[in-house]
């Protein structure tokens, strides 16, 4: 049977032909100028002041993966936003945080989310977790070119892996760099800070609630000595943005339960204002 590839009633030719399985490739092919490394910029005229979001968490245990985020967007030396969110649902078995240039990361986390929903409609089946991963890779290559220009956007995908009944985590560079990490990781400028705090909290053995616990524990630890990272702000009620994705789904903890654990971490800090390892365990 061949293609109808006339237009036919509100719907464009394109939207009725058949063709690849990927999203992004359906936009190259009809309308690339909505890709965002397509677009034209103009000279650069010294640095780019837009708002940057940071710190992105993430922590396996056993059953699942931990993501999480701080609130708090700059631009310079300035406060942007106090409460911006940065950790995603990008399907219901994986999450991705982003961390750089926050309006670009927002519209690559939905182009990210269309690609995921777009395979799967077409395909019939999900793509694995590695593939995932692989679709992410490419999508922050296509935005070198801004990246390069002082748009950088570099997010943290986690998920839930079904073959390996396992919680898994991804890294990025600015290239699309993509490498799995171990453990825990961490991106964005107060990174090495939660990374440091990470390293000597963390244990294969984790239950949820500690692994919940030592993501915010290092969101505390970056914001303690990183500017441009929010801790809990207990007087506006703005806490981390925390996700849980295990074998049943991707799960947000709601203000309640995120508030309580940072209430938790606050407590044993004005107790003990070295943060020892007592305070998570």
């Amino acid at each position: 049977m061949e293609a109808n590839t006339r237009s036919t009633g509100r719907l464009p030719a394109a939207f009725l032909t058949p063709g690849s399985s990927s999203f992004m490739d359906f936009l190259s092919d009809h309308s690339p100028g909505m890709l965002p490394g397509n677009r034209n910029l103009p000279p650069l005229q010294g640095a780019v002041e837009a708002p940057h979001g940071t710190t992105i968490v993430a922590a396996t245990f056993d059953g699942g993966v931990v993501l999480a985020g701080d609130r708090r967007a700059t631009m310079g030396n300035v406060i942007a936003q106090r409460d911006i969110e940065k950790v995603f649902p990008a399907d219901e078995y994986s999450a991705v945080g982003i961390a750089g240039t926050a309006g670009l990361a927002v519209e690559m986390v939905k182009l990210f989310q269309l690609e995921l929903e777009h395979f799967e409609k077409v395909e019939g089946a999900q793509l694995s977790l590695e593939g995932k991963a692989n679709r992410l890779s490419t999508m922050i290559r296509s935005n070198l070119g801004m990246a390069m220009q002082g748009l950088a956007v570099v997010p943290l995908f986690a998920g839930f892996d079904i073959d390996r009944e396992k919680g898994r985590i991804f890294s990025y560079d600015v290239t699309g760099g993509r490498s799995e990490e171990h453990g825990y990781a961490a991106t964005g400028s107060g990174s090495v800070f939660a990374r440091s705090s990470m390293k000597k909290l963390y244990r294969q053995d984790l239950t949820e609630q500690e692994a919940l616990t030592l993501v915010v524990q290092a969101l505390y630890d970056a914001a303690d000595d990183d500017s441009a990272t929010g801790g809990p702000d207990v007087a506006r009620r703005i806490y981390p943005i925390v996700t849980v994705i295990t074998d049943e789904g991707f799960r947000k903890l709601d203000e309640a339960e995120s508030s309580e654990i940072a209430r938790s971490i606050l407590e044993h800090r004005l107790e003990q204002p070295d943060g020892p390892r007592a305070a998570l365990l």
